[in-house]
């Protein structure tokens, strides 16, 4: 397992990969740098003439519902249905979904395009899988990652997407296998964005690899390694943004490896 998630780094250090990124701007520049960091190469578009263009041409595609409207919305939808057609993986960041109806409804939508990947919160996942009764609270989570494993598996198996559910613990679920992955830090909460990050890191990585639950936890454990090793050195937030990019593009293999807190794939979720 190590080795796997080691090498989906190094594939996409050697590949470079193209990301086509529909996400909030409230990230946009965090996101972008991160992917130059772990060795892809972003682009924000979200202008409808060309969305089918940049589609047809990038190594995935990233869609983040954070600052939802109605033009970007419908730029999503382009580019998801414009990814089905073409084999394109892509991946889906419901922020915020069950917090309002306008949201669910975007994100229903959405998911008929079949995203190859689902990563949110477990509140997101467990509106998303309409297993959750209650509001979510903004883009925060108001559950414990662990507690969304069924609508995760559901979802799994519904819709035939890897889901990852990010928090402590992130657990990433593909039919039968499943992936626990125990690193990051809590200072990491107090930057914004950092979830929206693993997202577009995942994309970067679903386009390098054939095995999407390993390119997951691979892009997934590479950012809650690096949070933990640069929060070492970080007086804050602040610091901690700085430190946690250049960790990202420094990291190395014996680190990656004497850092990695994981459970092995498991046959019986």
């Amino acid at each position: 397992m190590k080795e796997s998630l080691w090498n989906s780094i190094v594939s996409v250090r050697k590949n470079a990969p193209l990301v086509h990124n529909i996400t909030n701007y409230v990230v946009m520049n965090t996101t972008a740098n991160a992917l130059l960091a772990v060795g892809a190469s972003p682009v924000m578009a979200h202008a409808h003439p060309e969305i089918e263009d940049m589609v047809s041409i990038c190594g995935s595609l990233v869609i983040n519902i954070g600052t939802l409207d109605e033009y970007w919305a419908e730029s999503m939808l382009k580019a998801a249905k414009k990814a089905q057609e073409t084999g394109k993986p892509w991946v889906l960041d419901p922020v915020g979904v069950g917090a309002t109806s306008y949201r669910d409804e975007a994100a229903a939508q959405l998911l008929q395009y079949k995203p190859n990947i689902i990563r949110g919160n477990a509140s997101e996942i467990m509106a998303l899988a309409k297993l959750n009764k209650q509001k979510t609270k903004g883009v925060d989570s108001t559950h414990a990652s662990t507690e969304a494993i069924e609508a995760a598996k559901w979802l799994s198996d519904s819709i035939g997407s890897v889901v990852c559910v990010s928090g402590a613990t992130d657990i990433i679920i593909s039919g039968e296998r499943q992936v626990l992955l125990h690193n990051g830090h809590e200072l990491m909460q107090r930057v914004t964005g950092l979830g929206c990050t693993a997202t577009a890191l995942i994309g970067a990585f679903i386009a390098s690899s054939e095995d999407k639950l390993i390119a997951t936890a691979g892009a997934m454990a590479l950012l809650a390694i690096s949070g933990e090793l640069a929060q070492k050195i970080s007086l804050g937030p602040g610091s901690l943004q700085v430190n946690l990019l250049d960790k990202l593009y420094t990291i190395t293999e014996e680190e990656f490896y004497n850092s990695l807190k994981t459970e092995t794939v498991s046959y019986a979720v």
